[in-house]
């Protein structure tokens, strides 16, 4: 399968964050899966390292927005760029080219790729997938909506999206999904 995966630019090489997502993309490179990030820095560096050092594809979708905003370029570990003029560009290529998607702790950029992600799949200009939310600060944040907001999110809504307080229990839950 492709599997985006999403997550916060801060990260550091060494930061226990770093290590978690690292350990993400070695282990989806190892079950043969091609890795889509962002291609720039901290969760995306850590995930295409990992799953690059296991011997896997992975597929860097960059844009021109952030390089204007941010003077950063494309990670190392990056195989294959996917060059976008915009930012939304860039989501639509990570979020239509995946069979599964994974979000690993992040700001507001995280927050959009799986807020739009949800919404295609809510309104079925997406076909569903996995969607697959990891550490309890996402559970916290969609609890947080679902109990302000309750009337606005069905409950079939709410069951497109997986939570998982870790890299493993994400990974049991995409073999359980799949």
């Amino acid at each position: 399968m492709k599997i985006s995966v999403f997550g916060g630019s801060q990260p550091k090489s060494g930061d226990q964050s770093y290590l978690e997502a690292k350990e993400l993309g070695k282990i989806l490179a190892q079950r043969g899966h091609t890795v889509l990030t962002g291609g720039y820095i901290g969760t995306m560096e850590a995930v295409s390292r990992g799953a690059a050092e296991a011997g896997g594809q992975v597929i860097g979708v960059t844009c021109e927005d952030l390089e204007r905003w941010r003077p950063v370029s494309r990670n190392k570990w990056v195989q294959e760029e996917w060059r976008k003029q915009t930012l939304f560009e860039r989501l639509q290529a990570l979020i239509e080219n995946c069979d599964a998607a994974f979000a690993l702790p992040g700001g507001p950029g995280t927050l959009t790729e799986i807020a739009l992600t949800w919404n295609l799949m809510i309104i079925q200009s997406l076909p569903v997938r996995p969607l697959i939310l990891i550490g309890n600060g996402w559970e916290k944040v969609f609890d947080q909506l679902f109990t302000s907001m309750e009337s606005y999110v069905s409950n079939n809504q709410r069951e497109l999206l997986v939570f998982a307080p870790d890299v493993t229990s994400a990974l049991n839950k995409l073999d359980e999904i799949d």
